[in-house]
């Protein structure tokens, strides 16, 4: 069906309601805005649904969700899981509340049991639910750190983490037979309930979650004698991590954690920051004024969902506040468990780290330094999670921890997501432990750089929309694809990966081994000096992304290098 027959369809049709229809008719005539609208379906990727919140089959609305739901339904049906169910969380987004409970009522009409929190919660402890209650699925409706137009809903198994191949192909498959709207079925709350078939999800795991990410605590006795004083400033950003953050730092000790009051509150339309993105600079403002006025230590805002966390940590030398990057943040937390483990004698003589390929290579380093392996895995947390699940699976290995340059890690293996909750707690714990020898957290930042050199990463992103700009990054991959560069910068191209062929060419001897991974639209590029670039498109947003990284002799040098090979390929892009 033609764009523009699709508009009329959903126009006409009596399965939609009258809102969409006001909507849409308020558009005619608007030949650009019809199109993209409705010139594909929403796609269902590997993590779910990502997009625009308003009517149209190119867009997050009630309608489709419920066919996401219906194909999800019918693979589970297949799977012999309608008695296992499935767990639903949701975050403080527009539309939030509403998607999850259809969802859920979609579910209960397929016969299949539906679990959904009370209110919202975040990504991780739904990561957390999926296990405890023994469902076959999950389902989290978030788009994350996305500005507020966006909303989005992420599938995980049974294991916790969002599904991987073969089974997310598999539902893909689902989602894309279901063709005819009168295929999709929904009930009403009420038939739901009636039915034994909708649950819902309220404290009893919230505490069970909690006493979960205790375990994991190393030092107990220093967070309650230094947590009495030391000062926390924390944002939420108006999203899910407010009441799970402050609960689990008092819990533990830490009574001077300041919130920041203007964004408190969960609100969809994040009316304080242009994206509620802890990577951003932009983000802090509130948070880093906030810590001034009360002398804070460490300030910490995490992402809607709660599972990304930024960091800014007092800088002893200068008193500034100083801005970690996620792969900074992740390096801190495994130095400081790894070491201290070492100490008391608890790693795992089988233990691995796991970091995913656009993540630093310092994790190679601090790996062997503790004698663990290293383990690599491509962009997404779902595959730190399979990492895990097949360690448990075999017998073979023992994770220790998990990160990726995206503010994303994992302590423990209560979840099979990034978790910015523990990793809040851990920071907190790490900043009082670290007080104790008279550093902060900046300056123990420097420690680790002094002691494995000074890695610096980088990513540029290109943000290209709509029907042509989806046809534009794949005219850009083909093109690095097809003519691959030997030189970026001051660095020589010494082996070139086609994740996507499957393939690694050494560029000397010509020499082709497999990437050892999955097949991925992916294109790395291993350089001289330990340094590197990656290329590939985001699977969530209409966006390319172009990461790099260094090694420089001074944390000025790397960023002096740094910026170089950025240059390089921004005019890599142009090719």
């Amino acid at each position: 069906m033609e764009y523009q027959d699709e508009y009329r369809f959903w126009c006409e049709n009596p399965y939609f309601d009258e809102a969409t229809k006001a909507e849409l008719r308020a558009i005619a005539g608007d030949e650009n805005e019809i199109r993209e609208r409705f010139y594909r379906s929403l796609e269902f990727g590997t993590g779910g649904l990502r997009g625009i919140i308003g009517a149209g089959t190119n867009r997050m609305n009630l309608y489709t969700v419920r066919k996401a739901t219906q194909g999800l339904a019918n693979f589970i049906l297949k799977e012999g899981g309608a008695e296992k169910g499935v767990a639903i969380a949701y975050d403080s987004r527009r539309m939030s509340i509403e998607f999850s409970e259809e969802a859920a009522l979609c579910l209960a009409a397929n016969g299949i049991k539906a679990y959904r929190f009370e209110s919202l919660r975040p990504t991780p402890e739904l990561s957390f639910a999926v296990r405890e209650l023994g469902c076959i699925a999950g389902i989290v409706v978030t788009a994350s750190h996305n500005p507020a137009e966006y909303n989005g809903y992420k599938v995980y198994w049974d294991d916790g983490a969002q599904v991987t191949p073969p089974k997310d192909a598999e539902i893909i498959d689902e989602v894309n037979a279901v063709t005819d709207w009168a295929q999709v079925h929904t009930m009403s709350r009420v038939e739901a309930i009636r039915a034994g078939r909708y649950f819902v999800i309220g404290s009893e795991i919230d505490d069970r979650y909690m006493e979960e990410l205790k375990k994991q605590v190393i030092r107990g006795d220093l967070c309650r004698e230094i947590g009495k004083d030391m000062k926390v400033v924390y944002t939420p950003l108006h999203g899910t991590g407010n009441i799970p953050a402050r609960r689990i730092l008092k819990e533990i000790g830490f009574e001077q954690v300041y919130v920041v009051p203007e964004q408190e509150l969960p609100d969809g339309n994040f009316p304080t920051v242009k994206s509620p993105n802890p990577e951003n600079k932009s983000a802090f403002e509130l948070a880093l004024a906030l810590a001034e006025k009360v002398g804070a230590e460490l300030v910490l805002a995490t992402d809607p969902d709660a599972d990304r966390l930024g960091v800014y940590a007092k800088d002893s030398a200068s008193g500034e506040y100083k801005s970690f990057t996620g792969n900074m943040s992740g390096m801190l937390i495994c130095e400081y468990l790894l070491s201290q483990r070492k100490e008391l004698g608890t790693i795992h003589d089988d233990g691995f780290l796991v970091k995913t390929i656009v993540s630093t290579n310092m994790a190679d380093l601090i790996a062997k330094e503790y004698g663990i392996e290293l383990k690599e895995c491509l962009t997404g947390f779902k595959f730190i999670g399979e990492l895990i699940r097949l360690s448990e699976e075999t017998g073979k290995g023992h994770y220790e921890f998990g990160f990726e340059e995206s503010y994303g890690c994992l302590v423990g293996t209560h979840a099979r997501d990034k978790d910015a909750i523990v990793a809040v707690m851990m920071l907190c714990e790490a900043a009082a432990y670290y007080r104790t020898k008279g550093l902060t957290l900046w300056d123990q930042m420097m420690n680790i750089y002094r002691k494995y050199g000074f890695f610096r990463e980088g990513i540029e992103t290109l943000e290209l929309k709509g029907f042509e700009g989806a046809a534009k990054i794949a005219q850009m991959m083909d093109a690095i694809r097809e003519n691959p560069p030997k030189q970026l910068g001051d660095y020589k191209v010494t082996e070139f990966r086609d994740y996507e062929k499957d393939v690694i060419t050494d560029i000397a001897t010509g020499e082709k081994r497999p990437t050892g991974l999955r097949r991925s639209n992916v294109l790395y590029f291993d350089l001289t000096d330990n340094a590197w670039a990656c290329v590939r498109p985001s699977g969530t947003e209409p966006k390319i992304k172009f990461y790099m990284g260094v090694k420089g002799t001074s944390f000025e040098d790397a960023d002096a290098k740094l910026s170089k090979l950025d240059a390089a390929l921004m005019e890599l892009s142009k090719s």
